[in-house]
């Protein structure tokens, strides 16, 4: 075997093709990977383990998916497919069926969370937990390297037992990490396939040679029976797994058992979960046990079928308590799936002197950390235990979760922590990826590294966390003390708490033009100046914005920052060797897109190491007093919580937050001042064409036309010109340069036979932010005579889409930003999946605002799959409580109530009551007296 560093997804991706000759796909995160990468193998005539290039075909949903995965098993093909999230449950009634005719496959499943209250992306066990009742098998991997052991554990026991496998891993958390592992070869995977049970899968399949019948139509005099024929398939299926893993440890040396204990062999108290939380919990025992000796850990290989013997010969006899800990949640229940099996386990066994508590953890990709873990067997080990609880909140509505000590944390010996703070689409992510395979490759170093997106796409911070080490790494939570962190975005320093997270003595590297210690104190916030006296921290900088600039790489700052990265670590990996490495990945990289992109690259890099600067800073920094993150308004929602998740404390906000639907008011992504651009568009009035088709195009809403009466009194620097066409009006073009992206559409765009805008550096536009609140309170629409649907005269209404999350240069947004401007008072959006819904509805800020009255667009979303029916669903709501406020019929009675009698006319209502005074027709009042009906005045 040899050593190779990936992701989980590859893993998984790796062994899965091997044994396919079908894999039928339909890309959700973080699933993709795994079918992207098969994908790609069999385009390059990769063979599997028979010798054949797998088939791979993409259909139109994950419903349609699990049928063709269905039909190809039906007729021998060896199929398998890769999903999550609700993608798997729009599986589920085909997985019956798949597992109702013992058909063996393997789905891969990067475990997610479901969209309930809001979408999310990102691992916990929602999904896989709502397959535990449909026949198939779910096994559960709980690092890279497990995912890929494990996933040939599935692959073989699918054949040999004829009961379908689920084999499921933490999406991202483990699909995504970069680790160091030993790779199994095909040969090697050949050598433990039973070629009998392959055989007697293909005989099984549909054939006009030997014809069968199934999937009939059954009564209830034989369903029943029938229903439980299959059960000794599944009561051997436990036995034959452990079989095969028996197998696959003596190939690998590494051992696995369907629960496997770690811990103290006399531990009084036993956690008892599965999934990447296994190897968090088992650090921490490994580290509380030094001193008490008492605690264990039960990881859960095998959960269907729950083996109850192999799941009690897994416990201590010394064991007194149990805590089983659960990254789903299933809403009414007595408790969560894992739990109800120990406690029915317990009981069925009549062992009564065990005491049993749950909790949940970690759901939507909440990290799991250490002091969380410790918090859970501190619990566990209290007198008086808390049952039900959660840990990694705070919850302060039902008083469910544990107090958790935040200054805990392991020590890591041997061990070097990074952070690299990046802006996503800089190519941070891209060139930290290289170095964790560099050094994990090419060096007998292990290498981890795991990435924090937010949602936002490319506008978004990007978090990477990497570690280097001389023993394997199995630290599946992110970083909390490092020893070196790098800020490639100057911004930053305003809005996060970024040096929290550096050790004592460690190292900063900084992205910014300023080099000289003068410039460096005007520009640094104070609270950034103390903390890195305060722990005495080794400061660098680097304009490595600049270097990409000058070598035509406006942007990319990531593989310069990863440069100098190895020249301040050079006991990682000595700096030209590093550079030896880096500049042949990146030729290999980029040759598709030409050696003048490999040249521009490998530029930067030589100009990296002149760049560096060692700041010596002077000892009164560490006096400089505390300043408040800046805080652009004192809006009650911002300043509670969308200030804290901006600033990356949304783990700090309590239960009491949020409100129980998950809705967020509009017209907030004002509040947060996103632009970082470094050049914004400079208006020339004396070259404008007043046309604002710059206006129209721009993606952020940033650059508006505005009018004003001839006698309006501007404050000094806002310019304005005579309004074209319009009497006694003057005309301005402004620019909202705190929100702006710098894309330079609206400079392009500008048809004016000398250029009206010019993109200008941001630094020279220091007036432009109090223009643009005076502009706000202009009424341009209401001076405009222009029509509203006129290209011109569409942009005095102000847009009800604005700062959004989208792309620098959005080619999708400015056609939003339109419609808003033409109905957006009267909008409601049913919103599909996609780039919309991140850009247009990821918290905390919502881009959709309101007119001058509160009048906006309203947004909603339901899921990937069903768009258009969600729309269709409103559109019939709102018809009929149209036709219901048209023609609905109120009446007021004689004896003073009222009575909504629906739908009729007059002589309805007349021949209903007799005793009517007063009536609602139509919207309009009638009076009745005496059978007499007139309309009221």
């Amino acid at each position: 075997m040899k050593k190779q560093t990936m992701d989980g997804n590859t893993a998984a991706a790796h062994v899965s093709y091997a044994f396919s000759e079908l894999a039928v796909i339909y890309p959700i995160t973080p699933s993709s990977p795994m079918s992207e990468t098969v994908d790609i193998w069999s385009q390059n005539q990769k063979p599997n383990v028979f010798g054949q290039i797998p088939k791979i075909t993409q259909m139109q949903s994950e419903s349609g998916v699990a049928g063709a995965v269905h039909g190809a098993l039906v007729c021998g093909g060896l199929t398998t497919t890769y999903t999550c999230s609700q993608g798997l449950l729009l599986m589920l009634p085909n997985m019956y069926k798949i597992a109702g005719e013992l058909l063996p496959t393997v789905f891969h499943v990067s475990a997610r969370a479901l969209s309930a209250h809001a979408l999310n992306i990102f691992g916990d066990h929602q999904d896989v937990m709502a397959c535990r009742q449909t026949g198939f098998a779910m096994l559960c991997s709980s690092s890279v390297q497990e995912t890929m052991d494990l996933a040939l554990v599935a692959h073989l026991a699918t054949l040999d037992t004829s009961v379908p496998f689920l084999h499921f891993f933490d999406g991202f958390r483990t699909s995504h990490e970069f680790n160091k592992i030993d790779v199994i070869d095909y040969a090697e995977m050949k050598s433990l396939i039973d070629e009998n049970s392959v055989q007697a899968f293909k005989k099984r399949a549909l054939s006009p040679d030997c014809p069968t019948q199934r999937g009939t139509a059954q009564n209830g005099d034989i369903y029943f029976q029938n229903r439980e024929r299959a059960n000794p398939y599944y009561a051997q299926t436990p036995q034959k797994t452990q079989q095969i893993m028996d197998k696959v440890s003596a190939l690998t040396g590494r051992t696995y058992r369907l629960f496997d204990y770690v811990g103290s062999e006399t531990a009084e108290h036993v956690v008892i979960m599965m999934g990447s939380g296994c190897l968090t919990m088992q650090e921490t025992i490994e580290h509380e046990n030094e001193s008490s000796g008492k605690f264990g850990l039960v990881k859960v290989r095998l959960y269907r079928p729950f083996s109850i013997e192999h799941f009690l010969a897994a416990l201590p006899k010394s064991v007194k308590s149990v805590c089983v800990l659960e990254r789903t949640k299933e809403q009414g229940a007595l408790g969560e799936p894992l739990y109800l099996d120990v406690c029915a386990a317990l009981h069925e066994k009549g062992i009564t002197n065990v005491s049993v508590i749950g909790g949940r953890y970690g759901l939507g990709g909440k990290d799991f950390t250490p002091a969380q873990a410790h918090a859970v067997l501190q619990n566990l080990a209290d007198s008086s235990p808390k049952n039900h609880f959660t840990v990694g909140i705070t919850d302060d509505v039902c008083m469910t979760s544990l107090s958790v000590d935040k200054l805990y944390h392991l020590p890591k010996k041997d061990c070097v922590s990074c952070l690299f703070y990046g802006l996503g689409s800089d190519g941070t992510v891209g060139s930290n990826k290289n170095a964790v395979s560099i050094i994990g490759d090419k060096t007998h170093l292990y290498a981890q590294a795991y990435f924090c997106y937010d949602s936002k796409k490319s506008g978004g911070v990007t978090i990477s966390h990497l570690r280097f080490g001389k023993r394997p790494i199995h630290s599946p939570y992110l970083i909390e003390q490092a020893d070196f962190l790098s800020c490639h975005d100057p911004s930053y320093l305003q809005r996060y708490e970024l040096l929290s997270k550096l050790k004592r003595g460690g190292t900063f590297l900084l992205n910014c033009p300023y080099e000289s210690l003068h410039d460096l104190q005007r520009f640094l916030p104070e609270r950034i100046q103390r903390a890195i006296a305060k722990k005495q921290i080794k400061f660098y900088v680097i304009d490595g914005t600049k270097i990409a600039k000058d070598c035509g790489l406006s942007g990319r700052t990531g593989m310069i920052m990863q440069a100098a990265f190895f020249a301040l670590n050079p006991d990682v990996l000595p700096y030209e060797q590093a550079m030896a490495y880096l500049k042949e990945d990146l030729t290999k990289k980029f040759a598709q897109k030409g050696q003048d992109v490999v040249e521009k690259n490998i530029a930067a890099i030589d100009q990296t190491l002149p760049a560096l600067r060692q700041i010596h800073y002077p000892n009164v920094w560490e006096n400089c007093p505390d300043s408040a993150l800046l805080t652009p308004t004192d809006n009650e929602y911002y300043t509670k919580f969308m200030q804290p998740v901006l600033h990356l404390q949304g783990d700090e906000l309590p239960t009491s937050a949020f409100t129980a639907d998950g809705s967020v008011p509009t017209a907030t992504a004002k509040c947060e001042l996103r632009g970082r651009a470094a050049q914004n568009p400079q208006w020339i009035p004396e070259n404008c064409i007043q046309c604002n088709q710059c206006s129209f195009v721009c993606p952020h809403a940033t650059i508006r036309p505005y009018l004003c009466e001839e006698t309006q009194q501007t404050p000094d620097g806002f310019d304005t010109i005579p309004a074209l066409g319009i009497k006694d009006k003057r005309f301005r073009i402004q620019v909202a340069t705190e929100y702006c992206m710098g894309c330079g559409v609206c400079a392009n765009v500008c048809p004016a036979p000398k250029k009206a805008l010019v993109m200008t550096d941001a630094e020279q536009l220091p007036s432009q932010p109090q223009n643009w609140k005076f502009a706000q309170t202009l009424s341009s629409a209401t001076l405009s005579p222009l029509k509203r649907n006129t290209v011109k005269g569409s942009q005095f209404y102000p847009p009800l889409f604005e700062f959004s999350y989208a792309c620098a240069g959005c080619g999708e947004t400015p056609y939003i930003k339109v419609l808003t401007q033409l109905f957006g008072e009267k909008m409601l959006i049913a919103n599909a999946t996609g780039c919309s819904s991140i850009y247009g509805g990821s918290a905390p800020s919502c881009p959709y605002a309101v007119n001058q009255n509160e009048k906006g667009p309203a947004w909603a979303s339901s899921l990937f799959e069903d768009n258009a029916e969600f729309g269709y669903g409103m559109r019939l709501a709102l018809e009929c409580q149209a036709k219901q406020k048209d023609k609905s019929i109120w009446i007021i009675g004689g004896d003073g109530w009222a009575y909504d009698i629906g739908y009729g006319g007059l002589d309805h209502v007349l021949a209903l009551n007799a005793n009517v005074n007063i009536l609602v027709l139509d919207s309009e009042v009638y009076s009745n007296t005496g059978g007499q009906v007139s309309k009221a005045t």
